[in-house]
């Protein structure tokens, strides 16, 4: 853990499910960090999507004994939570001013510091994407790497604002009612997954409903907002040069942005994979599907499963150790267009 400074400082810490959870003081207010693994290894940062936290929005990739393996072998994970989307978090006044996208951004950067890392490996879904491509574009050699879920990249088009601008309105004064779950649930996931009136909905949809029902509506509102009033990353993403590996739902809302975002990042650096019968939340819905993509991807880093090789990584990782004959999208076994995976439902 990195000494804490006069703007950057640790106020509360408790061991949650096996990991140390971290409440640091930023520049831009408190955020919550759950680590887990050995500080030594190389960092992968993780952000989720509005209204969730890590458990909600990677707890079906990490709990994927595979992809398991992979990653927690390979890194100390630091999952930050966007502001009050902690387990227990306590109400934000709405009387609070809302932070900027920016704002959010340099959260993460004073969450290096404290723990003292130079650069990192990201991982965000949707808002928390936006969030991490954002902080690449403004700290780009803090950032190694971007796997990102169902990105979003544009200032928000009419419709997603005016649908956010409703749900904002519901949180305000109705606070996490149906209609805010149900739009929410139709974000991250899938038709296949939600259910209808002959199909009842799937383990992971119950799942998610449950902890919404436990989240402050205020908090939600608080980076709804932010996400409303992003701005457009699409002439920033034309300077990104580390590797980057998307994922998007074939049925995600946002699968035309995650396009649109692959087409304006130099082609030499970043792959697409389509994830067919799936919505937004790829991590949750069908995590077995990145398992290969991530894999070889990684393989680029010098990392492996620890069926392949057993040394541990103990130092952070280089664009220096990666293999030039890797850095092509078809040397990380991965085609130019978008691969479509398919992953048996379970019913």
């Amino acid at each position: 853990m990195g000494e804490s400074s006069s703007s950057v400082s640790l106020d509360v810490e408790r061991i949650s499910f096996g990991g140390k959870e971290h409440y640091i003081h930023t520049h831009h207010g408190p955020v919550s960090v759950a680590v887990y693994g050995d500080h030594d290894k190389p960092a992968l940062i993780t952000y989720p999507d509005i209204a969730l936290n890590y458990m909600s929005c990677f707890q079906g990739l990490f709990f994927c004994p595979e992809a398991a393996s992979l990653l927690l072998h390979n890194f100390c994970v630091y999952h930050i939570s966007p502001p009050g989307h902690e387990l227990g978090a306590a109400p934000i006044s709405t009387n609070v001013p809302v932070l900027t996208v920016d704002e959010l951004a340099d959260q993460v950067a004073d969450v290096l510091d404290f723990f003292g890392l130079s650069s990192v490996m990201c991982m965000g879904v949707t808002a928390g994407a936006y969030i991490l491509t954002l902080f690449a574009t403004k700290y780009r050699e803090r950032v190694l790497g971007l796997i990102l879920v169902s990105p979003l990249c544009k200032a928000p088009s009419w419709t997603e604002w005016f649908y956010n601008k409703v749900m904002s309105n519901l949180l305000y004064y109705y606070g996490s009612c149906s209609m805010v779950k149900e739009h929410l649930l139709q974000r991250f996931f899938s038709k296949e997954v939600r259910g209808s009136s002959h199909v009842p909905e799937s383990d992971i949809v119950q799942a998610c409903r449950t902890l919404l029902e436990e989240k402050q509506s205020t908090n939600i509102w608080h980076f709804l907002q932010s996400i409303n009033w992003r701005h457009d990353l699409t002439e920033s993403l034309k300077q990104l040069e580390c590797r980057t590996l998307i994922f998007v739902g074939e049925n995600s809302t946002f699968h035309s942005e995650a396009v649109h975002m692959t087409s304006k990042i130099d082609r030499r650096y970043c792959a697409l994979v389509e994830v067919q019968a799936c919505g937004s939340l790829v991590t949750e819905e069908q995590p077995h599907a990145m398992l290969i993509p991530m894999e070889y991807f990684l393989m680029g880093y010098g990392l492996y499963r620890p069926s392949q090789l057993n040394l541990s990584p103990r130092s952070p990782l280089s664009p220096t150790c990666i293999s030039p004959e890797l850095l092509s999208p078809e040397s990380m076994g991965i085609k130019l267009k978008p691969i479509k995976t398919r992953m048996s439902l379970e019913v």
